[in-house]
């Protein structure tokens, strides 16, 4: 497929001669004037981010995205959307492309010396649609713990996801949550408690 004449991107030939556009577009976002105004350490978080997704070859933008929260005084939480056609290879199984490109960028950014930054990257809305099904999942496991008696185990989880487990569920009535295993093979365990 041909790139068209008016796009910024340029292009190159690939080993077969067929055109290749160069991908991975950096833009600021409506949130980028006003939170990271003068803000280098989330500049340097988009550029970096942009590199990686133009070395990937993948067609997608990347841009800065408003924080959840902003607290008066404190640098911002840095929040960078990747959005385009190929943002599913930016996520890849389960969100693993995803999460080593947010531990990447964290490390590239957060030097020894320098003020520590959260850095949190997703791909259209990836993460906030995985967390609102892990904790609706919660929980229907939790009420199924409640009316079987029974301990439910989840499969491995990062630290983000048992998190997002707990939480869901640290208000249900009758169970209660533990992290159980080492490592990369920790996983929450729902357990139900009787009156």
């Amino acid at each position: 497929m041909e790139p068209d004449e008016s796009s910024s991107t340029a292009s190159s030939p690939d080993k077969a001669g067929r055109r290749r556009r160069r991908r991975g577009k950096r833009r600021g976002g409506a949130g980028d004037s006003a939170v990271y105004e003068g803000d280098e350490g989330a500049h340097a978080a988009l550029d970096f981010v942009s590199q990686v997704v133009e070395h990937m070859g993948v067609d997608c933008e990347v841009q800065l995205s408003r924080p959840r929260e902003v607290d008066d005084g404190a640098l911002p939480e840095i929040v960078i959307e990747v959005s385009g056609r190929d943002a599913g290879r930016i996520i890849g199984k389960k969100g693993q492309v995803l999460s080593a490109l947010q531990f990447l960028t964290h490390r590239a950014i957060n030097r020894p010396g320098s003020e520590r930054r959260h850095v949190l990257v997703d791909a259209e809305g990836y993460r906030s649609r995985r967390e609102s099904s892990l904790a609706t999942m919660a929980r229907k496991l939790g009420r199924q713990a409640v009316d079987e008696g029974k301990i439910i185990t989840f499969e491995p989880m990062s630290p983000r996801d048992r998190r997002v487990v707990h939480l869901a569920l640290a208000k249900f009535e009758g169970v209660i949550t533990k992290s159980d295993g080492e490592g990369d093979d920790r996983r929450v365990q729902i357990i139900p408690v009787r009156r």
